[in-house]
Order: C-alpha cells, then structure tokens, then sequence
C-alpha cells in the first residue's frame, strides 16, 4: 500500500512541475524530496525503496549531465528530426519571414498573459480622421446609388472618381509628405468599412490602391526617384495604380507564374538602353481597366550575364505606364454582376527600361518577399474591414426589417425561426467586428500581422457569407427582386467574391492558418529549424539540445495543464475579468494548453507529411483561429469598458466559438492515425468529455431582440456605418420609421383585440380605422399615426417592377436617359 503512495507523490510532484512549466533540475529535486521523506520513513521498505532509487537515477542522471545527454539523446533525436522535418520551399520560407508575431504566439505557448494583452489599448481614430469620416466620407456616401452603379453604369459616377480624388482616398496610406492622408490603419478601416457596407463596388475602388498596390510597395522598397514621383500622382489620383499578380496559370501558386522577363539591350527613345523585355498575360487584376501604371510581377531571367552571373533572377517586380507600347489593357471581366473595374493585363514583347523596377536592381529577385510582407498588411484590413461594414449593414437592416415585417399580426422576428438567424448576424457581426479592429490595430503597433491576417481574411469573409445567407432568408421576397429597393441582393451575389480573392479561402483555411502558425509561432518549431542550419557541429548540437528538451517541458506541461484545467473546469487557472468574463477567459487558458499540445502531436506524428494533410492542418487552423477570435471579442468587451447589454451578445459569440473549437479538435483526434492513441487523447484533451455546447435558445432570444429595438446595444454593434435616411436610401429610411414602428404596436394590438370582440369589422385598414375612432377604440390623432405608419411600412416592404425593355437595355437605356436629360437641360 505504501508503495502506492510513494508512486503518487512522485506522480504528483511531476504533474505539479509540469503544471508550472518548471526545469528539468526542479523537477530532479522535488523528485529527490520526496524520495527522500520516504526513505527517512523506512517507507516502503528498503527493497521497494532501493529500486524506485535505481529507477530515479537511471532516468535523472542522463537528463542532468549535459555531455551523455547530448551523445545519448539529443543526438539520435538531431539526426531523425533533420530527416523528418519538412522541407521548406523558397516561397514558404519567405512567407515565414515576412511577418510578425503577436498575441497569437501567446495562444501557442499554453499559458497566455491575458492581463498584458487586455490591458494594451485599441487604437482610436484621431480628431482629423474622425473629421473624415464625418465629412468627405459621409459625403462620398451621400453620393453612391448602388442600383445606379450595378445595373446602368457598370461602374462609378464622374461625380464620385472627382469626390475619391479630391478628397485624397486613394491615397490614405500615403504620408503627408508626399500629399497624402498618412492615415492609421484604424482609420483605414473606419473608411472601408463605412464605404463597403453601403457598396462593394466603391469598396473596391477605395481598397485596392490602399492595399496590394505600387503605394504600399513604393513605401518600403521604391527609391528615392520613384517615391517622388509616383506617390505624390498616386495620392491626388492623378494615377490609378493596380497590381498584376495572377496569370493564366498560377493563381494560389504566386511563385510558379509563367510571365516573364529577358535582361537585353534594345533601342528605347533614340537610346541603345538595357532593360527588360516582358511577356505576360495576367487576369484578374481588381482596377486594371481604369489604372494608368501597373505594377508587374514576372520571373526574371538574364541569360547574357548582363546584371551577373545567375540567370534565373527570380520573382522581380516592375511599374510600367498603362501607355507603354506593347501592353494591352483595358477589357473588363464581370464578377457576378459587381461591376468594379476587374479585367486582364496582356503584354507582348514589351520593353522597359530598368529604371522601371520597383526599387530599382537592388530588389531583382526578391518580388515574392516583397508582395508577402505588403500582402499581411493589407490582408489584415482591407477585406476583413469591407466585409464586416457589410455585415453591420445587413444587421442593422435585418433587425429592422424584421421588426416592420409582419405576419400572422406579429413581427416576423418575433418568429423562432427568424431568432435563430437574426441571432447568427449578431454574433458574427460582433466577432468580425472584434476581429478586425484586432488586425488593423496590431498593425498600427507596427506588425505585419500575417498569421493573423490571414485568420481575418478568412472568418470575416466566411462569416459574412452566413450573415448574408441569413438576411436573404429573412428578408424572404424582398430580398431576392433587384433594383432601388434591394439593399441585399448585390451583396448576396459578390459574396463568393470575397471568398476568393487575395488567398482562397480553402487554401488559407486548410494550409496558411497552422501551416505558417505552427512554425511561425511556435515558441520552439522556428527555433529548431534554425539550428540545424548552424554550421559546427557542437554548437549545433548543443543549440538543438537546449531546445529540445525545452520543447519536450513545453509538450507535457501543456498536455498536463490541459488535462488537470479540463478536469477542474480551469477554476484554478490565475486570470482577469469579472464575474461574467472570467469563465471565458478560464475556458480560453484550457483550450490553448490543449491546442498547443494536440499542435505538438500532430507535428511529431506527421512530421514533413502534415503540409499534406490539409484536413488535419485545417482543423487545427480552426482552433487557432477560434482562440484568436475570441481573444479579440474579450478585448473589444474590455475596451468599452463591459457594457451589461453587450453581454448576451458576447456569450452567444464566444460559445459558438468555443463550441467549434471542440468540435475541430474532435476531429483531429477521431482521424488520428493510431487509433490506440485516441483514448489517451481524449482523455488529455476532454477529461470529462465534450461538455462545450452551441448557444440554447434562451440566449439567442435575448441577442436577436437586441436587433429588433433601437439601443445602444444595436448602435454599439453596427457603429461606423452610414444610416443617412437620405431619399433614395432604403436602410436610412427604415432606420427612422422603427421607432414609429414600435410606438403603434400597442394600438396595433387594440385594434387586433377589437376585431376580435366584433366592435370592428371594415374590409380594409383605412375602414377599421374609421370604425376604431368611431368606437372610441383609439383617438382621431392615433388613426393618423397609425395611417401615415403603415404607409411608410409598404414603401419598405415593397419591391422593384421593370418593363422588359428596361431590363434588356441596360446600360444603353441608362445612356439614352442621361441623353434625354441634357437635350433637355440644353
């Protein structure tokens, strides 16, 4: 019996140095304690005692003695981890190099710093960019017909390019001292989001030159002659910019285009001049068809020696003037009925001269670093920040909608079916809005977020897929019939749009999330790899040594913190928040212990192999994903300094998430190769089973009627977004009638009961009216409110009707009117 209580106190003493992440020496002594209390006992008995000695000192000895440990251990280890560890392409390694690591390192390490990470301030706008927002963007707004834009124009107004000019929208980005706003990336995203959640199309427009463009790239790589005379241009819009990335050919596969370029020397105005001479056929390119110099990605080759000795130079890239002889462009594709300026990019032949290389010959070669450091920039702003303006639009219509609609006498958001979509928009709203103010506020902290750039571009997108899917639903008809009115349906259709460009989303879900995260923010992994570069020999094994067993007290610890926080429930776990928030962050402490020992198995199981096995990358990207999103809705509910009305919106998001979290590490595990491993995985990862479950109905009643009612809730959730009730502006409109809405419900519900009872009866609204003030049911002035109410209700349930001539001629119809009106202005 006694020997059983020795081997626990052992065990307990391991699980405790493991729990607290301790060396291997306090473990040896803590070990060496409690042996030795026994053996001062006389406990177990010699024989026992003696053993369990002999035991102890065969494992501690050879972990302690740096030299045997070396030769015996670390050096078998080396030599299999150099055989098994993937092999990491140029492209890979440049991506792995390019960006930063924030909180998300923290969610690999098991044990995050929580009270560091709330306590860091988001970014607010300042005075002069709030003063944007409030001027020239609510301005530009006043001016968007989307309708117009879609259908009849295919593009945008003369009035609104002079407004994006102007006012300086295509070069936000762009320092002062070159004539641009130099704005933060909160600002950037305030600007998109309002803009883009009223049209996808001007979205665009605004997005591009902001994003991946030659701005971006001239900041950081272009010489001092390109800067001065490109970025003041591109700031004033006297040039619209693109960038040609994709060809015929490689679209994911950046690195393998076929469009290139030949070092040789040719005449070039009267000038024997060397430069290069392109051929390339790019497709789409998002401004092509409108922009005046295009930036150019091709492989260059020098075959004569002329700029050294390789000749395959790698990824180059180039700004070539739209007039440059030999390029075409100008054509347009049409995505799905969103008429932003989209096309191909066609060159033969083409001749520039070398001075036209974005940071001259310095930078041949490194193209591919180039677009990835600038890509993690704009991937963490620019379609995160579009889709969740899009997403607050479409919240806020829907509760509105929803509460103005009615049927069977009650609004239809009252109906349990509606609640569960209306709940669905409210809670990824608010995770998307979280999410990507996380992103543009980390790059303003200087990073170049590409882990979690890549995590925004992804849910935010998909995300909004499911709340536009969901607003369609409610909305029913009124949805689905184009024109004026249809404030969803542009939306609805570009929604595979953003699904795929700039990565997409299956790529980045199943091989950028945990692929580049997994080595890139590992507290170990990177670190490892890198030492097997190191040329001496012993300097390489012991580097390797001191990581090794370092990553090996990283794995168990995590495994043993997540089974002992699955088992306690986390109530142990040291963590901020108040009585409200603290079980979330405890959930979240558990979880991050489990994912980063389940991320540790899965590389040591499958070692180089895991690049292929994208499910299982995918899932465990899902975690990552799942963990980083809720750590930005706490961070959100910190800095608006935990509103009580925000909470059931915040419960409803952060269980879905968790929820998901389960149900992707459930999945890692069921496909687990051994299957004699999964019990013991299971029983590290759920101790007492899968115990997360989805939202209850309960909650999601609460968060779809915070949709339902003006509050500071609801203003809080779709904040940023334009709500003039302008004419013509259907979501403005309905925002003003709701609280009228809301007012006559109660004599709504008198007439209702009046009917009822037989003291009303006429055929139509206007005669049960007349019979109510008759009856004393309600007054004179009620009848009015209530007349002028349901007036301006069927003008928002209403929809669009054409004559057939008008849908067939488009924008030819648009052109004979705009004719019809000057002839007669004239």
């Amino acid at each position: 019996m006694m020997i059983l209580f020795l081997l626990l106190a052992i065990l307990g003493a391991a699980l405790a140095c493991a729990y607290f992440k301790t060396s291997i020496t306090i473990w040896t002594i803590a070990t060496a304690v409690v042996l030795l209390g026994f053996t001062v006992a006389g406990q177990p008995g010699w024989i026992s005692l003696t053993l369990v000695w002999l035991v102890f000192a065969a494992v501690a000895i050879p972990l302690n003695h740096r030299p045997w440990r070396r030769q015996f251990i670390t050096a078998p280890v080396l030599k299999m981890f150099a055989t098994m560890t993937p092999q990491i392409s140029e492209t890979e390694r440049v991506a792995l190099e390019a960006g930063t690591v924030g909180f998300e390192g923290e969610l690999f390490s098991g044990r995050p710093r929580w009270s560091r990470f709330i306590k860091k301030p988001l970014h607010e706008l300042t005075v002069e960019e709030q003063s944007f927002i409030d001027g020239p963007v609510e301005e530009l707004c006043d001016m968007i017909n989307e309708w117009e834009i879609s259908h009849y124009r295919a593009g945008l107004s003369d009035q609104v390019w002079d407004h994006l000019r102007k006012q300086g929208f295509l070069g936000m980005i762009i320092p002062k001292k070159y004539g641009g706003l130099g704005f933060s990336a909160v600002a950037h995203r305030a600007v998109l989001e309002k803009v883009a959640g009223l049209s996808s199309t001007v979205g665009s427009v605004v997005a591009v030159p902001n994003s991946l463009g030659p701005a971006e790239l001239l900041l950081h790589y272009g010489t001092d002659e390109q800067k001065n005379h490109y970025l003041p241009r591109l700031a004033d819009g006297r040039e619209i910019p693109c960038f040609g990335l994709t060809s015929t050919t490689a679209g994911s596969d950046a690195t393998s285009i076929a469009d290139y370029g030949v070092v040789c020397k040719q005449k070039y105005k009267g000038k024997q001049t060397l430069g290069i001479k392109l051929n390339f056929e790019k497709r789409y390119i998002t401004l092509a068809p409108v922009a005046t110099v295009v930036g150019l990605a091709f492989r260059l080759y020098d075959p004569d020696g002329l700029l050294g000795e390789q000749a395959d130079r790698g990824i180059t890239l180039a700004l070539v003037p739209r007039d440059t002889p030999g390029m075409e462009i100008g054509r347009r594709h049409f995505p799905l009925n969103n008429p932003f300026p989209n096309g191909p990019i066609i060159g033969k032949d083409v001749f520039i001269p070398l001075d036209y290389l974005l940071g001259g010959t310095e930078y041949v070669g490194q193209g591919w670093r180039m677009l990835v450091e600038s890509l993690s920039v704009g991937r963490a702003i620019s379609l995160p920040s579009s889709a969740t303006g899009g997403s607050k639009t479409a919240a806020l219509a829907t509760g509105a909608y929803a509460r103005i609609r009615k049927q069977f006498n009650m609004p239809i958001g009252r109906f349990e079916g509606v609640e569960e979509a209306l709940a669905r928009i409210a809670g990824y709203t608010y995770a998307m809005s979280a999410l990507s103010r996380q992103t543009a506020s980390a790059v303003d902290d200087g990073e170049k977020p590409s882990v979690p750039g890549a995590i925004a571009k992804y849910h935010a997108t998909e995300m909004s897929r499911e709340i536009i899917k969901d607003a369609m639903d409610v909305h029913g008809g009124k949805g689905i019939i184009l024109g004026p009115k249809n404030y969803l349906g542009r939306a609805w259709q570009g929604a595979p749009i953003w699904i795929t460009v700039e990565g997409a989303n299956i790529l980045t879900r199943s091989m950028m999330i945990f692929g580049q995260g997994a080595i890139r923010c590992h507290p170990y992994v990177l670190k490892e790899l890198e030492a097997l570069q190191i040329e001496d020999q012993d300097e390489r094994l012991a580097e390797f040594d001191r990581l090794l067993f370092a990553h090996v007290g990283h794995s168990i610890s995590c495994a043993v913190r997540s089974f002992i926080l699955g088992l306690s429930f986390a109530r142990f776990a040291a963590v901020p928040g108040d009585r409200r928030t603290r079980k979330y962050y405890r959930k979240l402490t558990r979880y991050s212990a489990a994912f980063a020992f389940l991320a540790d198995i899965a590389m040591l199981t499958y070692g180089g192999k895991l690049k292929q096995k994208e499910k299982i990358s995918g899932r465990l990207g899902d975690v990552l994903s799942q963990l980083y999103i809720c750590s930005a809705m706490l961070r959100r509910f910190e800095h608006d300094a935990r509103p009580a009305s925000d909470q059931p919106i915040l419960a409803w998001a952060f269980h879905d998430a968790v929820y998901k979290i389960q149900h992707a590490m459930r999945g890692v595990i069921d496909n687990y190769p051994f299957a004699w491993v999964r019990p013991f995985l299971r029983l590290v990862i759920f101790p007492l089973g899968r115990v997360e479950r989805a939202p209850n109905d309960r909650l999601g009643h609460k968060v779809a009627s915070l949709l339902l009612s003006p509050s500071e809730t609801r203003d809080r959730l779709t904040r940023g977004i334009y709500t003039s009730d302008r004419s013509g502006y259907p979501i403005g409109f309905m925002e003003k009638l709701l609280p009228d809405v809301i007012a006559a419900e109660p004599l709504e519900r008198k007439l209702l009961k009046a009917s009822r009872n037989g003291q009303i009866s006429g055929y139509t609204f206007e005669e049960q009216l007349e019979q109510a003030v008759a009856a004393s049911v309600i007054t004179e002035r009620e009848r009015e409110f209530l007349l002028d109410v349901r007036k301006r209700t069927l003008e928002v349930i209403s929809v669009d009707d054409f004559e057939l001539e008008e849908i067939q001629g488009g924008l030819s119809a648009f052109g004979d009117k705009v004719r019809g009106q000057r002839k007669k202005a004239a």
